[in-house]
């Protein structure tokens, strides 16, 4: 199947959890045989028009992010591509309905992944993106719900979740540095705090802790620590690949999920795979709870008092380095979804 994804933004040359699920998603699918293509806005140096990596070819629609000239520009794009199917990440929405305009040149479905919305992303123009799919996919059935406020139809929507590599939980080492892990982006929307405050409620026991992840509010989070005067049990490792946070995970207890803001909650995921126990801080705008519901290994808490409480009942668990309650979640299956959502479409266009 040939598979045109387009999203002006990419990982290589902006990281967050939208351009995350792009790639990876590009890779799986090029990695079992299929044909893709990335049309983008240029990351890579020199004047050659098209860059392959990891299998993925990469198109420069545009040599730096502009959103009007990478609209314009994107049906002859595509025009160029021929593929079978359209891939468009949400935003920016004005690039979802320029490939709906020439998807009906072409007469190739357009399917819409659905990550979150950007600061810049107007609601009328999120709105008529969200219209223009033949189908959204979306990591959530929190993000679902969001879509279908803007007047997409239930059977136009698929929840297609996170992936990760269940292989790697079943093999890896077990590293018992920590008793209890906090993984995230450390930005705004991250509430490390609120990990702080409960940890800070049982500073009269023992255990020690590890936070993995960088941001532009970790410094803010070591201070925070240390005005809590927990920082000499709290260990600061920064990002790491899964080859080392796993076996991190799998020594670990217990995996606290307090973030604001989670359109899918991948290092959750993650830990619950690893035999932690999850304990999630309900949050309006985070989907993480879903991950717990009927799971014997998750609970969701409301504050940080409760979240400490839930800390010393989980020391009591049993111990598990792997669930595999959560094989279902390995990239191969996952992947199939995309395939099979890829294959609804284009039989809705009549092609098979």
């Amino acid at each position: 199947m040939r598979i045109a994804f387009v999203s002006m933004y990419t990982e290589q040359r902006r990281t967050d959890g939208a351009t995350r699920r792009t790639r990876r998603t590009a890779e799986l699918l090029a990695a079992r045989g299929h044909d893709v293509t990335v049309l983008c806005a240029q990351w890579w140096e020199g004047d050659v028009p098209e860059f392959e990596q990891n299998d993925v070819t990469y198109v420069a629609v545009t040599e730096t992010p502009s959103v009007g000239s990478f609209a314009s520009k994107l049906p002859f794009a595509l025009r160029r591509v021929k593929p079978d199917v359209i891939h468009a990440a949400n935003s920016p929405p004005s690039h979802v309905t320029a490939a709906k305009t020439a998807a009906r040149f072409l007469r190739t479905p357009v399917v819409v992944d659905w990550w979150t919305e950007r600061e810049e992303d107007s609601t009328g123009a999120s709105k008529r993106a969200a219209r223009a799919a033949k189908r959204v996919v979306t990591p959530s059935r929190m993000v679902k719900t969001h879509v279908r406020e803007y007047g997409v139809a239930e059977e136009a929507v698929r929840v297609v979740p996170e992936s990760i590599d269940f292989d790697l939980v079943r093999e890896s080492d077990v590293d018992s540095r920590a008793d209890m892990v906090y993984a995230r982006d450390i930005d705004e929307h991250a509430n490390v705090e609120s990990f702080f405050l409960a940890l800070a409620e049982l500073r009269d026991r023992d255990w020690r802790a590890a936070v993995v992840g960088d941001g532009p509010e970790l410094d803010a989070a070591k201070q925070t620590a240390a005005e809590l005067r927990i920082d000499d049990r709290v260990e600061f490792l920064g990002d790491l690949p899964p080859e080392e946070f796993v076996p991190i995970m799998k020594g670990a207890r217990v995996f606290a999920q307090t973030a604001a803001v989670e359109p899918f909650a991948t290092n959750l995921l993650w830990a619950l795979a690893c035999g932690c126990v999850g304990l999630v801080e309900y949050q309006a705008r985070s989907s993480a709870h879903e991950l717990v519901e009927n799971c014997d290994r998750g609970v969701r808490v409301t504050s940080p008092q409760e979240l400490a409480r839930e800390i010393a009942v989980a020391a009591r668990a049993d111990d598990m380095t792997v669930n595999e309650a959560f094989a279902d979640y390995d990239h191969s299956t996952v992947v199939q979804r995309y395939v099979d959502c890829y294959t609804e479409a284009i039989e809705d266009y009549g092609f098979f």
